[in-house]
């Protein structure tokens, strides 16, 4: 780690660990928003390590951003963190000035006529709480207040805000950004893929403590190998899932390089890897993984959740295979080995 990771790590690690509580999240989870915390994250800067110092932000990388992701993820925090992040991405990419409160993402059809922003996006993380959101419409980033949208509340299995939203002929501020025609279902795929992977990484570790406390005749059950061997297999799914989203925000933080492949790829291993690793968890945790009152579905609904957004893993796997065969059979081994 360099030195803004190793802050980073300290900060975003050590403010989750000690605010997000099992009761914060459960009152998020009945709609109380968590407000206090939000202010704290902003007040450390979390939501702009990808904006640059003159902008007020960190001028961090996307290898700096897995930090501040995966934690998110580690400590199942009932905020748009995430979305945040990436949506002060776009607007320092395209040289709009950064707002305060919350800022989610829109992610949905929209035009763009006059300075005047019309649409719908159907599931926006905590559109409710936001005041800000951020849209990329006819290749421009798009600034909007959410004062005047219609908003209809949803949720996803985690039951986290996903809100139906909906503007007409908003005042926006838009401009050019340098940005894929994908970037918003892209770069939302990193994200969750990084989230996951932090969310898996807890898993492990939750499981590995209670297989050590647990005791089934007369030892702990970590003791017994069928349950090793599960533990293992849990462990080696989140340890590849922290390698490839650490390369994909990698690759994205090279100038000129197109990290497509590499975020496709994040999202496929970590989509496959949350159906394992959710699997096994709750099969060491046994009956008590499954009652509300203990924490573990807090992550696993999570995952559940993320996996399916912005892109599920098999509709980036569809998406490869096309590219694969479009380029046809002699790009293929050399397509492989160049990564």
């Amino acid at each position: 780690m360099n030195e803004l990771q190793t802050i980073l790590s300290d900060s975003v690690n050590g403010l989750l660990a000690e605010r997000v509580t099992k009761s914060l999240v459960q009152k998020a989870e009945e709609g109380d928003f968590p407000a206090a915390l939000w202010n704290e994250v902003e007040a450390n800067g979390l939501t702009r390590v990808l904006v640059p110092e003159a902008g007020g932000g960190a001028g961090g990388t996307w290898a700096d951003a897995a930090i501040v992701l995966k934690a998110a993820g580690e400590h199942v925090a009932p905020l748009p963190l995430a979305d945040a992040l990436l949506a002060n991405w776009f607007l320092a990419t395209a040289g709009i000035e950064v707002p305060e409160g919350v800022t989610t993402l829109l992610e949905g059809d929209f035009t763009l006529d006059g300075g005047k922003l019309s649409g719908v996006a159907p599931r926006v993380s905590f559109g409710r709480n936001a005041r800000h959101g951020v849209a990329i419409a006819q290749g421009e980033v798009v600034l909007v207040s959410l004062d005047g949208a219609a908003i209809e509340h949803g949720i996803n299995v985690a039951r986290e805000p996903r809100d139906r939203v909906v503007l007409k002929g908003a005042a926006a501020t838009a401009k050019k950004a340098t940005l894929p025609a994908n970037a918003m279902r892209l770069y939302g795929a990193l994200i969750r893929a990084c989230q996951m992977a932090g969310a898996l990484g807890y898993l492990s570790s939750q499981s590995v403590a209670y297989a050590n406390e647990r005791t089934q005749f007369g030892k702990p059950i970590g003791k017994f190998q069928a349950i090793q061997q599960q533990l293992a297999v849990l462990s080696t799914q989140a340890a590849a899932c922290g390698v490839i989203t650490d390369y994909a925000c990698a690759q994205a933080d090279k100038r000129g390089h197109d990290a497509a492949f590499e975020i496709a790829a994040a999202k496929i291993r970590v989509d496959d890897a949350s159906s394992i690793a959710t699997s096994i968890a709750h099969q060491v945790h046994g009956a008590i993984g499954f009652t509300y009152e203990h924490g573990l579905h807090f992550a696993t609904r999570r995952l559940w959740s993320w996996r399916a957004e912005f892109g599920a893993g098999r509709d980036w796997a569809e998406e490869l295979g096309r590219e694969t065969i479009a380029a046809g059979a002699d790009a293929l081994w050399p397509r492989v080995t160049a990564r």
